[in-house]
C-alpha cells in the first residue's frame, strides 16, 4: 500500500515494532496492531506490568536499605563529636540525584509539549478533512436545489411560452431531462452524507482527552519539581521536619512516576505497531464504522495510480449533460427569442443557473480528488506517529530519570538527616541564637574584674578615679577625674 505524502515510519517506530510481545501465558504475540484481540491486549498490559514490577523492586530495595540503616548501624563511641566518615558523599549524592530529577523534569516538559503538538496536528487534520467533506455535501445540495428550482420554474415557463412550436418544446424538454440527469448524478457524489462517523466528533473527543492528559502531566511535573526544590532547601537549611515531609512526598511521586512509565510504555508500543502499517487498520475500521464501499476508501487512503476514481463516471456524465444543456439553451436563444420575446427572460435565468452549476461542478471535481483528503490523512499520521510518539518517548525518559532520582534520594535522605547537628534547647530558651560565634567556639563571655583604687598619702597626687554618674544611666561610658592636690602641712 502507498504511504501518505511526507510520512515514513521513523526509526523509533521500527525499533519498538521489533520488540517481542507475549501474553499472560508468555506465548508470542504478533506485532500487528489489533487492539480488539485479547492476546494483543494482554501483551500491552504485560508491558505496562513491567513498570509495576520495577515499582515493587524499588520499594523493596528502599525498605531493606532503610531497615538496615536504622537497625544495623554501629553505635557511636561516647563523646564522639566528629561526623561519621562519608557523610559529605551521602549529602552530595542526594543533591546530585535531585539535580538529575530536575533535568528529567525539563525533559518531561518538552516531551509533554511535543505530544500535545502531535495530537493538535491530528485534530487539525481531522477538522480540515471534515471541512472538505462538508463542502462536498454543501455544494452537491446547493447545485441540486438550484437545478431543481430551474426545472420547476424557468423550464416550465419556457415550455408554456414555446407551446406553439413543437420542435422548440421538444428542445426545452430535452434540457429538462438533461438537468434531471445531472441532478441524479450529483446526488451520488455526496458519499459522506448520512455516515455515522464524523471527523469533527473524533477531533473533539481527541482534543478533550488530550487536554486532560496534558494537564495531568503538567501537575505531575510541577509536583516533582516542588518536591526536588523543597528537598534541596531542607538539606541546605538542615531542617529535619522539611526533609521528613519531602521524603513522604518523594515516595508518592515515585509511585506516580512508575505508574506513568507503565502507561507511556504500553502506549508507545501500541502506537509503534499502528504506525508501522496504518493503512490496513484504518481502512478496515473506517469501512466497518461508515459502511462505505471499499473502492471509495482505497481511493482516498491510498491515492495512487493503481486505484481509479470511483466518481469518474458520474463526473463524466454530469459534464456531458451540462454541455448538452448549454448547447440546447444556446439553440433556443437563437431560434425562439426572435419569435417569442417572452422566452428571453427564462432563458437568461437558465443561463445564469447553468453558469453557477458549472462553477460548483468544477469545485466538486477539485474537492473529490484524492489529493486533499489524502494530504489530511498524511498530516494526521505525521502528527501522531512522529511528534506524539517522540513526545511519549521523552516522557518515558522523564519517568525513568524521576524514578531513579527519587529512589536514590529516599535512600540518601535518612543518612543526610542523621548528619544534621542537634538543636541546643537551653541556648534557644536563654534568648541567644544557636549560631552565635561564641557558642560555636565553646567560649564563655569574660566578666570584667572591678578595679579598686586606694588613696595615696597626702604628699603625693592622687590617682585618677572612675566616675560614672547615675545621670548617664547604665551602660554609658565613664570619665576620668583627677583628684585635687592638697598641700602638705
Amino acid at each position: 500500500m502507498g504511504a501518505p505524502p511526507g510520512y515514513r515510519p521513523s526509526a523509533w517506530v521500527h525499533l519498538l515494532h521489533q520488540l517481542p510481545r507475549a501474553d499472560f501465558q508468555l506465548r508470542p504475540v504478533p506485532s500487528g496492531f489489533a487492539p480488539q484481540e485479547q492476546e494483543y491486549q494482554q501483551a500491552l498490559l504485560l508491558v505496562a506490568a513491567l513498570a509495576g514490577l520495577g515499582l515493587g523492586l524499588s520499594l523493596i530495595f528502599i525498605a531493606v536499605y532503610l531497615i538496615r540503616f536504622c537497625c544495623c548501624r554501629p553505635p557511636e563511641p561516647p563523646g564522639a563529636k566528629s561526623p561519621p566518615p562519608g557523610g559529605g558523599c551521602v549529602t552530595w549524592s542526594c543533591i546530585a540525584a535531585l539535580l538529575v530529577g530536575c533535568a528529567g523534569i525539563g525533559i518531561g516538559f518538552y516531551g509533554n509539549s511535543e505530544t500535545s503538538d502531535g495530537v493538535s496536528q491530528l485534530s487539525s487534520a481531522l477538522l480540515h478533512a471534515n471541512h472538505t467533506l462538508s463542502a462536498i455535501d454543501h455544494l452537491v445540495l446547493e447545485t441540486v436545489e438550484r437545478l431543481g428550482e430551474a426545472v420547476r420554474t424557468e423550464l416550465t415557463s419556457l415550455e408554456e411560452v414555446l407551446a406553439q412550436r413543437t420542435e422548440l418544446v421538444a428542445a426545452a424538454r430535452g434540457a429538462r431531462q438533461q438537468a434531471e440527469a445531472v441532478t441524479q448524478q450529483l446526488q451520488g457524489l455526496a458519499f459522506w452524507r448520512g455516515v455515522p462517523l464524523s471527523p469533527l466528533q473524533v477531533a473533539e473527543d481527541v482534543s478533550f482527552v488530550e487536554e486532560y492528559r496534558w494537564l495531568a502531566y503538567v501537575l505531575l511535573l510541577l509536583l516533582e519539581l516542588l518536591v526536588c526544590l523543597f528537598t534541596l532547601l531542607g538539606l541546605a537549611k538542615q531542617s529535619k521536619w522539611l526533609v521528613i515531609v519531602m521524603a513522604v512526598m518523594s515516595l508518592l511521586v515515585l509511585v506516580l512516576s512508575w505508574g506513568s512509565m507503565g502507561l507511556e510504555a504500553a502506549t508507545a508500543v501500541g502506537l509503534s505497531d499502528f504506525c508501522s502499517s496504518p493503512d490496513t487498520y484504518i481502512l478496515n475500521l473506517t469501512e466497518e464504522e461508515t459502511g462505505l464501499d471499499s473502492d471509495i476508501l482505497n481511493y482516498y487512503f491510498l491515492c495512487n495510480q493503481a486505484v481509479s476514481n470511483p466518481f469518474q463516471q458520474r463526473l463524466t456524465l454530469s459534464q456531458r449533460a451540462l454541455a448538452n444543456i448549454h448547447s440546447q439553451l444556446q439553440g433556443l436563444e437563437r431560434e425562439a427569442v426572435p419569435q417569442f420575446p417572452d422566452a428571453q427572460k427564462p432563458l437568461l435565468s437558465l443561463e445564469e443557473t447553468l453558469n453557477v452549476t458549472e462553477g460548483n461542478f468544477h469545485q466538486l471535481v477539485a474537492l473529490l480528488h484524492c489529493r486533499g483528503l489524502h494530504k489530511d490523512y498524511g498530516a494526521a499520521l505525521r502528527g501522531l506517529c512522529e511528534d506524539a510518539l517522540e513526545g511519549l518517548l521523552l516522557l518515558l525518559l522523564f519517568s525513568l530519570l524521576s524514578a531513579g532520582a527519587l529512589a536514590t534520594a529516599l535512600c540518601s535522605l535518612p543518612r543526610a538527616w542523621a548528619l544534621f547537628p542537634p538543636r541546643n534547647p537551653s541556648a534557644l530558651c536563654s534568648g541567644s541564637h544557636p549560631s552565635e560565634p561564641l557558642l560555636h567556639a565553646g567560649l564563655e563571655p569574660v566578666t570584667p574584674t572591678p578595679v579598686s583604687f586606694q588613696r595615696a598619702t597626702p604628699r603625693f597626687p592622687e590617682l585618677p578615679l572612675l566616675s560614672c554618674p547615675s545621670l548617664w544611666g547604665p551602660g554609658r561610658p565613664c570619665r576620668l577625674h583627677r583628684a585635687p592636690v592638697s598641700a602638705s602641712p
